[in-house]
């Protein structure tokens, strides 16, 4: 025993009993496998009455809960009551029952000795205050992880052997069949439904246009009830469950296993050459679409860069149905944040573009050089060698030709804002980048570098505020006596500390709460940041690093 485990003064040692199951098999019994494991550990403790131990009423039962993970009511209960040192000794029936992992091993007994908290098993003798005593533990602990990790493998191999003999192993069935027990059989509507997709798929010839008939007649994707009795399903097909529906070997009468086709336990709903007529005809798409992307590849691609002499790369971003495409400098498009990027590190790319193939033109009209009728990408590729992005102007620099010194002269007077380089003749065109219709003043932390903080993303500030709200709302629930913590804790199957940590939330200062609403939070600033945070506003600013607004 640990030295918590001792009466000190003749004061009681207060025991907490831990249990738990892996599944939930066999608790509905009278009496099951956490009762066995809470009457062993009871007679353990009444043992030690000569050294004041004295068992406390509250039970930490976790039915159903794997030991791979601390994600568990009980045992967060528990955890909170070590915490609030209303614990100071936990006695287990073994030490695999409180974990199985080493690393949340290491984790719990760190915060039993920040308590003075003792830890025992009831069927294996060990100090753990002692060297001995936790390399005892650890090594019971690494047999406990080595048996859950084959017990994994046996289950992982156990479905590969399933699916190579054809069985049914479980999962979503597909639409066009249903599940009798345990056998898979089609499903007449159903069937009907799958059939009319294919068939209608080698009609149109394209999955978008697949999409629109089946809204225009209708049908749904499949209904299916969970065990929670919710309804998931019944909503019109969309491009993607459409594209896996159609390259579905399931529908012939086949499975696929890490890249293995295998003969399948259900009967076959298509005929085979229906789908093989389907698959060739989404190679026949996949092709021409790749041909396609290949004919629209940027015009300037490979020969813009920022001024800070990064290269600028093509994307493009989707927002209602319509495509934007821009230029980004490489270390940002890369995700390089620490490398330093130009004045300007993205461009639209449509309006770059337009400027650079008309200046290009202009210049071949007076030079007095045969207008190239070639499409703008080979006219920009066979005059241009380099395009510079600046503050002011783009720097574009021609591709060097044989001119002689009058013809030189006569560029110049045309235009006052060409100059020579080493590579060719160099065009100075005004230009400024346009304004950002919607900018946010993100705030700025004392240490952020010159370059502009990112914005906290988008999903991450809904939760934010998510957690404010529901911070705000069980306050008021409280304060009005609605509710009390742990009846909010129940309700919401979470522990008191959870519920304590989402509290803190609505004692945020205003202004942190309006910027995060506005999206103004710098990014790396989140719920994980803010809760628990210091209930004086000042002090709130100071431990997320942020001046005060």
């Amino acid at each position: 025993m640990t030295s918590a485990g001792k009466s000190v003064s003749g004061k009681s040692v207060r025991c907490a009993i831990y249990t738990r199951v892996s599944t939930d098999a066999g608790l509905d019994q009278e009496f099951n496998s956490l009762d066995a494991q809470y009457d062993a550990s009871e007679a353990y403790i009444r043992s030690q009455t000569h050294a004041s131990w004295t068992l406390i009423k509250t039970r930490y039962d976790d039915g159903g809960f794997s030991g791979g993970s601390t994600d568990r009511p009980a045992l967060q209960k528990l955890l909170d009551d070590v915490r609030t040192r209303k614990i100071n000794v936990i006695v287990v029936y073994k030490v695999d029952r409180l974990t199985r992992s080493l690393a949340d091993f290491a984790k719990l007994v760190e915060l039993f000795d920040a308590h003075n908290v003792s830890f025992v098993s009831v069927t294996q003798q060990f100090n753990t205050t002692t060297s001995m005593g936790r390399l005892t533990l650890n090594v019971l602990l690494s047999f406990a992880q080595f048996e859950r990790e084959v017990t994994a493998e046996r289950i992982r191999d156990k479905i590969a052997a399933s699916k190579r003999k054809g069985l049914w192993v479980g999962g979503m069935v597909p639409l066009g069949y249903s599940l009798n027990e345990g056998k898979l059989s089609i499903h007449a509507d159903e069937a009907k439904t799958v059939r009319l997709i294919f068939e209608r798929y080698l009609e149109l010839g394209s999955v978008n246009r697949l999409v629109a008939d089946l809204k225009s007649k209708g049908l749904t994707s499949k209904v299916r009830r969970l065990s929670t009795g919710a309804v998931r399903g019944g909503v019109p097909f969309t491009q993607g469950p459409l594209f896996y529906m159609l390259r579905n070997r399931f529908y012939i009468g086949e499975v696929t296993f890490k890249g293995e086709v295998l003969p399948g336990p259900q009967p076959p709903l298509l005929e085979r050459s229906l789908f093989d007529a389907v698959q060739a005809k989404l190679a026949e798409q996949w092709s021409h679409r790749t041909r396609a992307r290949q004919k629209s590849k940027a015009l300037l691609s490979g020969l813009l860069f920022d001024d800070a002499g990064n290269r600028m790369i093509a994307t493009h971003a989707t927002k209602n149905r319509v495509r934007y495409r821009y230029y980004i400098s490489r270390p940002l498009q890369r995700g390089h944040t620490d490398e330093p990027v130009g004045s300007i590190s993205r461009v639209p790319a449509d309006q770059i573009e337009a400027l650079v193939t008309n200046t290009v033109r202009d210049r071949l009209t007076k030079s007095g050089e045969q207008r190239s009728a070639s499409p703008e990408q080979h006219t920009v590729a066979a005059h241009v060698a380099k395009v510079e992005v600046r503050t002011k102007h783009l720097a574009v620099t021609m591709k060097r030709i044989e001119t002689t010194p009058d013809h030189d002269r006569e560029l110049a007077q045309h235009d006052n804002a060409r100059t020579m380089s080493d590579q060719g003749e160099v065009i100075l065109i005004p230009w400024t980048k346009p304004p950002m219709r919607k900018f946010r003043d993100v705030i700025q932390s004392a240490s952020a570098s010159i370059r502009r903080t990112r914005p906290i993303r988008a999903e991450r500030r809904i939760g934010l505020i998510r957690a404010i709200a529901r911070g705000r709302q069980w306050l008021e629930e409280i304060v009005w006596g609605r509710s009390t913590i742990e009846q909010i804790a129940v309700r919401h199957k979470c522990s008191a500390r959870q519920i304590n940590l989402t509290l803190s939330m609505a004692f945020l200062a205003p202004p942190l709460v309006k910027a995060a609403i506005e999206g103004r939070l710098p990014r790396g600033i989140g719920i994980a940041e803010l809760r628990d945070a210091p209930p004086e506003w000042s002090k709130q600013y100071l431990n997320i690093g942020l001046p005060p607004l």
